[in-house]
């Protein structure tokens, strides 16, 4: 196992059977595009760039989606996106909460996000308010 700075992903394509793949700590923001990884099904994007600025958080999760229809565990942690009240003492356990049901509401296959597995209830309450959840700071 070799831990690598990333300076572009555009060398992954090659590897289509990939099932795991940790990009912490590279400076990755929302911007990231990654080829149509069908088997991958672990992504870890822990402590980048990633934020919920102009709906790009959306535009990410929706290429994700489309991308990695296999994935089963995300890790956002140390990101904006990813209210934490243990990083940002502006942040609680609702904010993210109502993080957890927009990804989700996205992301319908995970099983776990983050560090906790996703819950019945959760995912039910995806379904119907996900969409609404996105985390915002006013200006």
């Amino acid at each position: 196992v070799a831990f690598v700075v990333c300076r572009s992903l555009e060398g992954l394509k090659t590897f289509s059977y990939l099932e795991e793949l940790i990009l912490d700590n590279n400076l990755l923001g929302n911007d990231l595009l990654l080829p149509r990884l069908p088997h991958l099904h672990t992504l870890t994007l822990n402590k980048n760039q990633i934020s919920f600025q102009r709906n790009t958080c959306k535009i990410l999760l929706d290429h994700l989606a489309e991308v990695v229809p296999s994935l089963q565990y995300l890790s956002l942690l140390g990101n904006m996106a990813c209210p934490n009240e243990l990083v940002c003492k502006e942040k609680d356990e609702d904010d993210y909460q109502r993080y957890r049901y927009f990804v989700l509401h996205k992301l319908t296959n995970l099983k776990f996000l983050d560090t906790r597995k996703v819950t019945r209830r959760e995912r039910e309450e995806a379904l119907v308010r996900g969409a609404f959840m996105k985390v915002v700071k006013p200006k």
